[in-house]
């Protein structure tokens, strides 16, 4: 079985499964340092925190001003003139009717919020500092092994 590198060469199982079997290797080591697993469970906090700020935070409210700003024809007059209306319908009603307009307004915030979020997991995947310590390992791991490995690779 041969496989081809980015420049296609072709390389050979046998230096495939050694390159892998190394980087297996090496993961299994430097999960065991407190430091790394520190640096992983912080940065994956702040990942997930990062993509819900986005998706909740940014998305929503941008929608919500840029939609209407759109529709007045960028023209911030017409916007006002439009809202004052809706907004004082909205002081006027009843509890019920208030109540009934802010839980809408909640469910399209969350179901937009929410849309987002998963695309914005599947477009930007959390990439673990273990793959990356584990990519700069095997470059060198190469550099130091090139001498030894057949001239194909």
């Amino acid at each position: 079985m041969t496989q081809r590198t980015p420049d296609n060469r072709q390389i050979e199982a046998p230096e495939v499964a050694a390159w892998w079997a190394e980087r297996r290797q090496y993961l299994e080591r430097i999960r065991k340092v407190p430091e790394l697993r520190q640096k992983f469970w912080r940065e994956a906090l702040f990942y997930i925190i990062r993509r819900l700020l986005w998706s909740f935070g940014f998305f929503p409210v941008f929608i919500a001003f840029w939609l209407p700003f759109v529709l007045a024809s960028f023209n911030p007059v017409v916007m006002a003139n439009d809202l004052i209306p809706l907004l004082q319908a909205f002081i006027d009603s009843n509890p019920e009717q208030q109540a009934n307009s802010i839980s809408t307004l909640l469910i399209a915030w969350l179901s937009i919020g929410s849309f987002f979020l998963v695309f914005d997991f599947v477009l930007t995947p959390f990439r673990s500092p273990y793959q990356y310590e584990a990519d700069v390992y095997m470059k060198s791991w190469e550099q130091l092994n090139h001498d030894q490995l057949p001239e194909k690779t």
